[in-house]
């Protein structure tokens, strides 16, 4: 299974861009989308394959929060 996280576009140097992912900053290829500074993008495998309004980052950034709460729960039970 492949998972693709949003992250917010903190720096940006052509065709590459630094992408901070809830502290953890990674060096993403932006080559396929036209991120501006503050932008959230969706990352997979690499490369940045759309770039998502805030609301929508954060709304899937709170649902993966529950999921890896949940997870945490069910290994503690």
């Amino acid at each position: 299974m492949c998972l693709a996280v949003p992250g917010e576009v903190v720096e940006i140097d052509m065709p590459q861009a630094t992408v901070d992912f809830g502290g953890i900053k990674k060096r993403v290829d932006v080559s396929l989308v036209e991120p501006k500074i503050g932008d959230y993008v969706v990352v997979h495998a690499g490369f940045a394959i759309e770039v998502l309004d805030k609301a929508r980052a954060e709304e899937t950034l709170g649902l993966w929060k529950q999921i890896l709460e949940l997870e945490e729960n069910k290994v503690q039970d």
